[in-house]
């Protein structure tokens, strides 16, 4: 046990504001810097000499390496030199000696350690002689300061110095400003200890909030304790050496053509992609320096998976192709869970016979619950926690997201939008809680493999026998902390093809946008009663509402973000964020202020400066159109934007996939209905009108009543939704049937205030999706470009329309549909409780040979179902 610390002097590393930081020094503390250079070490330790001087502490120096001596000659100061090349023995002994002789409450300063490992030829030498020492310090409730120089050391060097220290800090240099990341403060903890600092004209240390700003620097800083290709022993780290060799060898101009493509093509099978089609396109945009890197930062081993490639691929492409776009964006920092690492927490935790039986969509919906339990109860290797926990040494208290990158993921085909989990991470607290926090999320994702929307998707397209396994990618959380609320200014989806085109001026292949302030969940989330903004690339100020009167009404009023305080993603009102941290935002790029008596003061997002006055929408446009080109396909891709005031911005490109739109041809050319009796029409339509435009037979039409459903509890409305589901299953066993649903308010909503609360599974056989803006005042049908329910729509190649029954041009004829003969109890018995709310009529029932008719014009945007 060591003496009580009573009889000691308060030790301080001479820097107020970094003692604040790190919750002061404490008896006993080995503190190590590491840098790129020692002369960023210099200024810690010449003002804890001071500080230390001035207090009247003996204290030492070690003089050993060959650098510039640290510390002059001064009255008090006790400068030992020693000679490495005297042995190991003699060193740390001599060493050790001076320890023990100055007893209790000394100071030591060390010269930089990384010159040890070359006497000795040996890191791990250098480990042990740490390993001896601090241990000795410790209990002797010293102060010691070492340097250890980045880029030098093996990881297990690195980790045995890290393990064995109290404090351990990294240190940068950018534009002259000195940053320190603490990564260990041993027994102290604070909301801000473990995130990035600068170290400020006015002596603080202040935290840097801001993503742009941490991902810039870390990214350009060698981390070779990450380096966790070193950690997997076999066949892989045989094909990682062999590849990294190679390189080595190709940057001293000794690599021949042979050994680089077949180091290449080793490592882009093994780790990046199999498929057919990407394969070109990796060959095309990256080399084997762009592979090691990505394999560097992966944890366990396998496939990265379709969302990280896709991620990878994309700043590739623009690097390449358009330069200065390339250098719009925000660095990126990612890591990478390997595909193997699923499968191993399959294993070992006992949910192996559940994944086998994948094929058995019946018995998986059966028994889901259990297979969800299961999935989010297992642990993980040793090792594999080992990583976890120095990856997010990495990150500090920075917030991360936690996304599924599964091998099927993203590709050309199949986009599995919003099927598997993403996981925010708010990544606050001690180091074991941010752990837990970390870990749950990743269970999170690897239980949603199995969810029933993704075994649904899977069944229906035909993948269930494809090997399906899932990769993760981690990446931090683009944006800044504004008071205890974290957030990007902007994030939304982008898509090259714009298959909604509400003027006459829209040009499709422009592409366009949907645009929300805050996190990007509320771009890709059909949630709550919001609304969003959407650009047409090439007719930016072009608006779907557009009179003046509707922009107030139809503009974004929550905003997700990061509470850090809470350690949760919320949803809150605009002007609540805003409000006590306008001055820090550009709010004039986004936001106008309110006019009216009522809400002086208060704003409404318009975005419209931020197109009106910036290149934004260019420079989004080209970044569309050049991946395009590259992918020789329309693209999607989610992205992030944080702006100064000056209008600079950067972007953040977080994803990037194919998107599966069929772009219309001569199909698009139908003809218009000879003549519609009135007392025929069902619903007319001016509006929006999403999909490949048709004039066809509808075989079966299923019909929520609105001014019923309106007046059901939650719990019928429930009711209601699966009743939906299991026709749906009726539709999917008869190939070729068209079946359009047509309800109040928002499908697939989660709110059933705001409409029917059925899943994406539930609806998946439907050719015609049609919203009835009758819900509540002042809700309409949300067009949802961009979400991941659009994206199955398009994926699915559904026709979406809405009808607004206040509005010229949309009209509803309920007395006809509700004298049209239904069937729901004879194809649903014992659901004679929802007959007077949910209608189910078949086309080939209908009196007098009638059939059910659609005629929907997406150009034109003009649709009519009728009796014809």
């Amino acid at each position: 046990m060591k003496p009580s610390h009573n009889d000691l002097p308060d030790f301080s590393t001479g820097i107020p504001s970094l003692d604040d930081t790190l919750m002061e020094l404490r008896p006993g503390d080995n503190v190590v810097w590491q840098v790129d250079d020692i002369n960023d070490y210099r200024p810690f330790v010449d003002r804890f000499v001071r500080k230390g001087l001035a207090d009247g502490l003996p204290l030492v120096y070690f003089r050993f390496a060959s650098h510039v001596p640290l510390i002059e000659e001064t009255p008090g100061l006790e400068i030992l030199t020693i000679d490495p090349q005297s042995g190991f023995e003699f060193f740390v002994g001599t060493i050790l000696n001076v320890i023990e002789r100055k007893g209790r409450g000394a100071l030591y300063v060390f010269d930089g350690l990384s010159e040890l490992a070359a006497d000795w030829y040996s890191d791990r030498m250098l480990g042990n002689f740490f390993m001896i020492t601090c241990p000795f310090l410790y209990t002797l409730d010293t102060i010691a300061y070492f340097a250890l120089f980045n880029k030098r050391h093996s990881f297990n060097a690195v980790e045995s110095i890290h393990q064995t220290a109290q404090v351990v800090l990294d240190v940068y240099r950018n534009r002259e400003c000195l940053f320190v990341q603490p990564l260990k403060v041993d027994q102290r903890h604070s909301p801000t200890m473990y995130r990035l600092h600068v170290w400020g004209e006015d002596d603080t240390f202040s935290p840097v909030t801001s993503s742009t700003t941490i991902s810039d620097i870390l990214s350009q800083t060698p981390q070779p304790w990450l380096d966790f290709s070193t950690s997997r022993p076999g066949i892989w780290m045989k094909t990682v050496s062999a590849a990294q060799k190679t390189l080595e060898a190709l940057r001293n101009g000794n690599a021949s053509d042979q050994d680089t493509k077949g180091s290449f093509q080793r490592l882009l099978r093994s780790a990046i992609t199999r498929d057919d089609k990407f394969m070109p396109l990796v060959s095309r945009y990256f080399d084997l320096a762009d592979l090691m890197s990505v394999i560097q930062r992966m944890i366990g081993t396998g496939l990265i998976g379709g969302k990280s490639l896709g991620m990878l691929l994309a700043r590739a492409i623009l690097k390449k192709r358009a330069p200065h776009l390339h250098e719009l964006l925000e660095a990126h920092d990612s890591f990478f869970i390997g595909s193997d690492v699923f499968y191993t927490y399959l294993v070992q935790n006992g949910c192996w016979d559940l994944r086998r039986k994948a094929n058995d969509l019946d018995f998986l919906i059966e028994h889901n619950d259990e297979a969800q339990q299961k999935l989010r109860s297992g642990n993980f290797p040793e090792t594999i926690r080992r990583q976890f926990m120095e990856m997010l040494d990495y990150f500090g208290q920075c917030p991360i997201i936690v996304r599924s990158s599964s091998l099927l993921e993203d590709s050309y085909g199949n986009a599995f939008s919003g099927k598997y989990n993403t996981v925010f991470c708010a990544n606050q607290g001690t180091p074991q809680q941010r752990l837990t926090e970390f870990m749950s999320a990743v269970r999170d994702v690897y239980a949603s493999t199995l969810s029933v929307d993704a075994l649904s998707y899977r069944s229906q397209r035909g993948l269930m026998d494809r090997d399906e396994q899932m990769s993760l990618l981690v990446q931090r959380v683009s944006g800044e902390l504004h008071g205890e609320n974290f957030f990007p200014q902007v994030a939304g989806a982008g898509f090259s093809f714009n298959p909604y085109v509400w003027d006459k001026d829209i040009d499709p292949s422009a592409g366009m946008l949907r645009l929300v302030f805050g996190l990007g969940t509320r771009a890709v989330d059909r949630l709550g009663d919001d609304y969003t903004r959407l650009i047409a690339l090439n007719a930016p100020e072009k608006r779907p509402d557009a009179s003046a009167g509707d922009i107030r009404k139809f503009s974004q009023r929550q905003a997700d973000v990061l509470d850090l305080t809470s350690n949760q993603l919320i949803s809150k009102d605009f002007n609540a964020v805003i409000n006590p941290v306008s001055r820090n935002l550009p709010l004039e790029l986004f936001a106008v202020e309110e006019t009216s008596t009522t809400s002086r003061g208060d704003f409404y997002l318009t975005f419209d400066r931020l197109i009106q006055d910036t290149r934004f929408v260019d420079d989004m446009r080209t970044i569309l159109r050049v991946l395009q080109e590259a992918y020789d396909y329309p693209v999607d891709m989610e992205f992030t934007a944080n702006f100064s005031a000056d209008g600079r911005y950067r972007i953040n490109l977080v994803q990037c996939r194919p998107f599966q739109v069929r772009i219309a041809g001569d199909a698009t050319d139908i003809r218009s209905p000879d003549s519609i009796l009135k007392e025929d029409l069902l619903m007319e339509s001016a509006g929006p009108i999403i999909g490949q435009s048709t004039s066809t037979n509808i075989d079966r039409l299923i019909y929520v009543v609105p001014a019923i459903y309106g007046k059901m509890s939650v719990s019928e409305r429930y009711a209601v939704a699966r009743a939906i589901g299991r026709l749906n299953r009726l539709t999917a066993a008869t190939p070729g049937e068209r079946l359009m649903i047509v309800g109040p308010g928002r499908w697939a909503t989660s709110t059933p205030a705001l409409g029917v609360p059925v899943s994406f599974a539930e609806i998946n056989a439907v050719s015609v999706i049609c919203e009835i803006g009758v819900m509540h005042e002042g809700l309409v049908p949300d067009v949802s470009l961009g979400t991941h329910f659009f994206n199955d729509l398009v994926e699915m190649d559904m026709l979406y329309l809405a009808i607004l029954p206040d509005r010229k041009g949309h009209s509803i004829n309920p007395e006809l549909l509700g004298g049209l003969p239904s069937k729901l109890t004879t194809l649903l018995p014992g659901s004679e409780a929802l007959a007077h709310v949910l209608r189910v009529i078949d086309g080939k029932d209908l009196p007098h040979a009638s059939r059910l008719r659609l005629h929907a014009d997406s150009f034109g945007q003009k649709a009519f179902f009728y009796l014809g």
